[in-house]
């Protein structure tokens, strides 16, 4: 893991086609703007996390 350090406003690019803009920081909160091509999903873990596990539980439950 690459790990840097930014100031509001500053950017990171990753590859040619995605930017990562710190918008805001505030105490315990980083609020951070992504820019990437329409096709490319972005999703935040615990969400990804949580549809995950849903569709784990859904299969044990029809499996039965």
């Amino acid at each position: 893991m690459l790990v840097l350090s930014r100031k509001v406003g500053q950017r990171i690019q990753i590859g040619d086609q995605i930017v990562v803009t710190v918008v805001r920081v505030t105490p315990g909160v980083v609020r951070i703007g992504i820019e990437a091509p329409d096709h490319m999903a972005i999703v935040r873990e615990e969400i990804k996390l949580d549809h995950t596990e849903r569709s784990s539980e859904d299969r044990l439950f029809h499996d039965r």
